[in-house]
């Protein structure tokens, strides 16, 4: 009985998918039906209900899972030391990322990391909140990336910074000859939003009841391209990081206006699953991205 297959029950158990299991060992789902089938060959036991539409563990299949968490954790353990000692970073890093950081706050971090630890593989998904969340905590990533991040007890939260949200409009907007602008200036306009499920979304939302200002919401997406694409093209105006419209702002294609008085700026964070065992190339990578 090997240790890579108890940890592909473990990822099995933890994910409830075949298809998860093998996406996080690099294996086939039929590599993993075949070392599930070995295990329980070996053990004389079934570890999986099969006759069951939803995936369940059996009384076996539990016990086996909380013994092989340990024994693969405490590997994980022996590994990341010898790797330390030898003063070895090496591997890969799996991220999941929201479109926002992903495109425009992360790369100048990867391009530093990849310069000072060229050894590494950093594999980077990009995905919405909530699945960044889910992928995390099914250790199908090694990290996250996410702004106003959700307590959770499953979850270690490593602060990063705070972006600044700012105004956006079509250059001929009336409001684009404006600097700066209070939030009372935003009343009866129409608005790109985006979607109701997105932290940043409810930011924005809460500020502005706070205040009983309202908007029209004429349309909602569910990322930051999007988003500046409907501005460009005059469809209402918007509040959104002010990382992500550089680019933008430089091609003179949008405009930005500092809010006054919003004190609006979404806090961005690392997340990876309590009691995760970190390897060097893991630390490394976090020390990289919380460094200015």
């Amino acid at each position: 009985m090997q240790i890579q297959t108890l940890k592909v029950f473990s990822d099995l158990a933890e994910t409830e998918s075949f298809t998860k299991a093998a996406q996080i060992n690099n294996i086939t789902q039929s590599a993993v039906s075949q070392q599930i089938g070995s295990l329980e060959k070996n053990l004389n036991s079934m570890l999986i209900e099969r006759s069951k539409k939803k995936f369940r563990l059996t009384r076996e299949g539990g016990v086996l899972y909380d013994y092989s968490k340990q024994i693969v954790q405490l590997y994980e353990e022996l590994h990341n030391q010898i790797q330390e000692i030898k003063n070895i970073v090496s591997g890969t890093v799996r991220v999941a990322t929201i479109y926002s950081i992903g495109l425009h706050d992360l790369p100048p971090y990867i391009k530093r990391f990849m310069k000072d630890y060229p050894t590494v593989n950093v594999h980077v998904e990009y995905s919405r909140s909530n699945q960044v969340y889910e992928d995390v905590l099914g250790n199908v990533v090694d990290l996250g990336l996410v702004a106003y991040p959700v307590k959770d007890p499953r979850l270690e939260i490593v602060p990063l910074r705070k972006d600044r949200l700012v105004l956006i409009c079509h250059p001929e907007h009336k409001l684009a000859k404006e600097k700066k602008a209070r939030l009372k200036d935003l009343m009866g306009h129409k608005f790109i939003a985006f979607e109701s499920d997105i932290p940043t979304r409810r930011a924005i939302d809460k500020k502005l009841k706070d205040q009983k200002i309202e908007v029209k919401h004429v349309m909602e997406f569910d990322n930051i391209e999007t988003v500046k694409r409907a501005v460009e093209i005059d469809a209402g105006i918007s509040i959104v990081p002010h990382n992500t419209i550089v680019q933008e702002v430089a091609k003179k294609t949008l405009v930005e206006i500092r809010l006054e008085d919003s004190g609006l700026a979404r806090p961005l964070a690392a997340i990876h699953k309590k009691k995760k065992v970190l390897s060097p190339a893991i630390k490394q990578f976090i020390s990289t991205l919380k460094a200015d």
